[in-house]
């Protein structure tokens, strides 16, 4: 071959080239590569969500694996990937463990697995989307602080469909979700408590901006404004919903100078923390205080005293997740809420009961 010829490409490679432009088939990665101007290696580097390759380039490949309807050998479409993608903030909570076991439940009965990813701040972000948008997968269950409408939009753009449990905020209506009746679990464990006779009743919420908070609150207000007792600011705290943050708000509510006799937290996480701050006030519950937490996690029932809880259907709501995903969202009603649920164990008692003592 002299320099400068280029290769002499067969009739057979031509008239693929053709059918792949005219959507007879599906190109393979070699010509990807070529029409984007970069290695093979790289497009496989792309498909498999790889590092070690610039932001621009990445999107471009994406593009025209896109474009071109890439199919990656022995599938038949990027719906037949046997994956749903479930991606949190961070796994590291009994309340994410729940989440994932009804997701791996519900995926199981369809046949398909579940790959779990759990988020940190910074370009994994970045590199958790593009490994997703690349490869395929039947859905993804979202459930992240920050969701951007970029993503939102870069998902449908590749008929990804996705579901978002728990929204942060008030929902897209055109963005499918899985929640639970937050609204109606404060008002039910509300009305628990001054069903034992208590009015001082203390509430421990989530991050404001959170909407199920919000509506935990809510619920927590009504039930008080329907028994005609005003709110006093002082017993309405907010933290976030680790033990941390229930510890350190009941630690000040039990040091007003007329502490609350019960308090309605917003996670059964804060509960524990509220059951720490009163052992070390040596205010005995349920005697002293009593206490209701919100989810019903397994560990709620290996507390002493074993904790009294408004069930949020965890699994439950997974399950629905996935199962709506791999509808694509196409229901009737892209909203799906779970209804909640008191469980009474050891942690409540009425006001005045047996060993109740005044605090000062």
């Amino acid at each position: 071959m002299r320099a400068g010829d280029q290769p002499v490409r067969s009739r057979q490679a031509r008239l693929a080239d053709d059918a792949a432009t005219q959507g007879g088939r599906v190109v393979t990665i070699a010509e990807i590569a070529r029409k984007g101007g970069v290695s093979p290696a790289t497009v496989s580097k792309v498909l498999n969500g790889r590092e070690g390759i610039s932001r621009s380039t990445r999107e471009r490949v994406q593009s025209l694996i896109v474009e071109h309807s890439y199919q990656r050998r022995g599938t038949s479409s990027i719906d037949s990937a046997p994956i749903v993608d479930l991606v949190f903030d961070a796994f590291d909570s009994p309340w994410a463990m729940e989440i994932a076991r009804g997701a791996l439940a519900a995926a199981h009965e369809a046949g398909l697995t579940v790959s779990l990813t759990s988020l940190s701040e910074g370009g994994e972000r970045a590199s958790w989307f593009d490994h997703v948008t690349a490869r395929g997968t039947r859905g993804v269950i979202v459930l992240l602080s920050r969701f951007s409408a970029r993503q939102k939009a870069e998902l449908r753009s590749r008929g990804l469909p996705f579901v978002v449990v728990d929204p942060r905020g008030e929902p897209d209506p055109d963005v499918p979700t899985v929640g639970a009746t937050n609204w109606s679990g404060g008002l039910t464990a509300t009305r628990h408590l001054l069903g034992l006779g208590h009015e001082r009743i203390a509430t421990i919420g989530g991050p404001t901006d959170l909407l199920c908070s919000r509506a935990r609150l809510d619920g927590y207000r009504s039930a008080m404004e329907a028994a005609g007792i005003e709110v006093d600011p002082a017993l309405v705290r907010t933290g976030d919903y680790r033990v941390e943050g229930g510890f350190k708000e009941a630690m000040a509510l039990l040091d007003l100078p007329e502490p609350p006799s019960a308090i309605f937290a917003g996670s059964d996480l804060q509960a524990l923390g509220v059951l720490e701050a009163a052992r070390l006030h040596h205010v005995r519950v349920p005697s002293d205080l009593s206490i209701v937490g919100f989810d019903d996690l397994p560990l709620s029932a290996w507390t002493s005293p074993a904790l009294t809880t408004v069930r949020q259907p965890l699994a439950e709501m997974a399950s629905a997740a996935v199962r709506l995903v791999l509808t694509g969202g196409a229901t009737a009603d892209r909203s799906v809420e779970l209804a909640t649920s008191l469980v009474e164990r050891e942690s409540t008692a009425p006001r005045g009961a047996p060993g109740h003592r005044q605090r000062r």
